[in-house]
């Protein structure tokens, strides 16, 4: 890796105009693209302290082996030359959006002589009209089949359309009225291209006046006694408004906008968009993407709208309104870029209440979802776990295989009711009937370290004393009969590796810990917050995991999953040591009958209400402690009030 202090430029040489520079890797390759409003300033930046730098920005500084730079003449053009490099090189540190799933669109082949309506996914064409999302793709192929009663386009292949010109025969959507049969002349080159115009001005919301047609027609032929034909009439109202009713009404019917929200976590974040025109959800659509750098939320949305509105071919496509959760950094000049690509008024805002707001949450629940499943599906994914696990095994340079990982954390409010938790991966998955927490009390409550050196000592003194009570039992060789048998020891199996929450001084703390109690071949680790730094015991600097690599997404689980069960651990702690001192005041009542009442009322707020006859079918409660749990409780809820209108 190189030095970036090899290749910093003098500062005097750089400009302080807008601008966008490049750099590059040792081979030319652009490595990453950024824009700056004053060059110099944000140049500078890299090439401070490395410490001091994040660690995805550290990792590029170092991948680098030059950086150039371009001004322009304004941040209008800074954002368009961004954009435009970011598009052609692709580089490698950039944020790159990628769909979440392969999205089916319906086209229309307005480019050819004969327009054929398909659906298709994968990449856009010149010339051709889109429409979608659609999700399911079964909603699509309903609504091309009954687009097609009114609208016959033709929806063949090139090659059955020219075996059916040769063969003076249509095929079997000619013969049953759902292609106007263009290969043998049942209908003019142009009069078919209208028919086409009509099918996508009325997936473009222009409605009323086909169905007004259809309407009158069916009129004249009730009129004139010809009923099969007004039946027929009817059945084609009856498609249409099938077609245009399928989206609910969400907002005003002259409402046109693209409403986005994301979901994220220290390495990926899922986009969704829902289109809404003439006041109807349109489509959806999804990205997920692979953060790699420091990326805040508005540098995150400024990069999406410039990928997803600058791609796009058919800039008509481009809504009025795009709401957006948070901001761009430069929202003015978004606005505008966007504004001269679509070459009307665009307007860029958060919506902060009514409607608008509730369907951006609505967005943002969908995003959630979205991210969960990318993540369930690579964890549940064997050879993605396998990659994972090798992985891991090959960059820690570990002789045995990592068949089970522990986690741990601590979680505390202000060092009260502290509590530490232990989660198990065995072969990359989570085996939760390991799962453990420990409470932590006096000395060892005092920091993070003391609390996760007395977890450790805990767990792994269980481990020596149940080792010593089942000597025959040895590390990782464990029969099924043992495996299954319900008289298993709970810490009887030592971990491939031990991760730990924190940095340097929590890994080194931690293996202090193991080797106080003579232990010395179980591997110990520290991620740091980040997650992109794995600290080694004794290295003076992490170790810095690929972008790509699925160790890393290994990891980032098991941080996620220990941090969850030490704050459910602790929450759990906490409403108990409440609901404790609130029933401590009663006199008389004893720890017994507390866990009696909570039993059997379910919850504090429960035994509130209670009256002090159904206090007394509590066992071992009579007449006067129930009258005591009645009134202490009574007079607590009167202070509270009291103190409410106080405040």
């Amino acid at each position: 890796m190189a030095d970036p202090a090899s290749y910093r430029p003098k500062t005097s040489d750089i400009p302080t105009d807008p601008g966008v520079y490049r750099f590059k890797d040792p081979y030319g390759r652009i490595i990453y693209v950024g824009k700056a409003n004053n060059v110099r300033s944000r140049l500078s930046s890299y090439f401070v302290n490395p410490n001091t730098l994040p660690p995805k920005t550290r990792t590029m500084v170092h991948a680098a082996a030059a950086v150039e730079w371009t001004t322009v003449a304004s941040e209008q053009e800074a954002i368009q030359l961004e954009y435009t490099w970011i598009k052609e090189f692709t580089p490698r540190y950039n944020i790159m959006y990628r769909d979440d799933k392969s999205y089916p669109y319906l086209a229309v082949t307005m480019n050819e002589k004969f327009p054929r309506v398909m659906v298709m996914r994968g990449d856009r064409r010149k010339g051709v009209k889109y429409f979608g999302p659609f999700h399911p793709a079964k909603a699509i192929r309903e609504t091309v089949d009954r687009m097609l009663r009114v609208f016959p386009v033709r929806t063949c292949s090139a090659g059955v359309f020219r075996r059916a010109q040769l063969a003076d025969r249509p095929c079997l959507m000619g013969y049953i009225d759902k292609c106007a049969a263009p290969c043998v002349n049942r209908i003019s080159e142009e009069d078919h291209y209208a028919l086409a115009e009509d099918f996508v001005a009325f997936m473009n919301g222009d409605v009323r006046p086909y169905l007004r047609e259809l309407e009158q027609q069916m009129q004249s032929a009730v009129a004139e006694l010809r009923y099969e034909d007004a039946a027929r009439y009817r059945d084609d109202i009856e498609a249409l408004k099938k077609v245009f009713e399928r989206n609910a009404v969400v907002l005003p019917e002259t409402t046109e906008a693209d409403i986005f929200a994301f979901a994220e976590d220290e390495l990926e974040a899922a986009f969704q968009v829902f289109h809404v025109r003439d006041g109807r959800i349109r489509g959806q659509r999804g990205w997920v993407v692979e953060k790699v750098e420091d990326t805040t939320e508005p540098q995150l949305v400024e990069q999406l709208l410039l990928q997803i509105y600058g791609d796009m071919e058919d800039t008509e496509r481009i809504p009025r309104e795009i709401l957006v959760p948070v901001l761009p950094e430069n929202p003015e000049q978004i606005e505008t870029w966007m504004a001269q690509r679509r070459g009307a008024k665009v307007d860029l805002r958060v919506p902060q209440r009514g409607t608008k707001s509730q369907l951006l949450e609505t967005v943002k629940e969908n995003a959630d979802g979205a991210l969960r499943l990318h993540k369930s599906r690579r964890s549940g994914d064997i050879t993605a776990r396998s990659a994972a696990l090798r992985e891991l095994q090959e960059a820690l340079e570990f002789d045995q295989p990592l068949l089970r990982i522990e986690a741990y954390d601590i979680s505390h409010v202000q060092g009260t009711n502290v509590v530490g938790s232990m989660v198990v991966f065995e072969d990359g998955l989570p085996k939760k009937r390991d799962y453990r927490k420990f409470n932590v009390t006096g000395d060892a409550a005092r920091d993070d370290t003391a609390a996760m050196d007395d977890v450790l000592s805990r767990r792994f003194k269980n481990f020596l004393k149940e080792q010593a009570e089942a000597p025959e039992m040895h590390s990782g060789e464990l029969s099924t009969q043992e495996e299954h048998s319900e008289e298993r020891k709970k810490f009887s199996y030592p971990p491939s590796l031990v991760v730990v929450d924190g940095g340097l001084a929590q890994v080194n703390a931690a293996q202090q810990a193991l080797l106080n109690l003579g232990i010395d071949d179980v591997p110990v680790v520290g991620l740091a917050k980040r997650l992109e730094e794995l600290w080694i015991p004794g290295d003076d600097f992490p170790m810095i995991l690929p972008r790509s690599s699925q160790g890393l997404y290994l990891l980032q689980r098991l941080r996620d999953e220990s941090h969850r069960f030490a704050i459910q651990a602790h929450r759990s702690k906490r409403s108990s040591s409440m609901i404790a001192s609130v029933l401590d005041e009663v006199p008389g009542l004893g720890e017994k009958r507390r866990k009696d009442l909570l039993k059997h009322f379910g919850s504090l707020k429960k035994v509130r209400q209670a009256s002090v006859a159904e206090l007394q079918v509590v066992s071992g409660v009579g007449p006067k402690l129930a009258q005591a749990i009645f009134d202490t409780l009574a007079d607590q809820s009167a202070s509270k009030e009291q103190g409410k209108l106080r405040s």
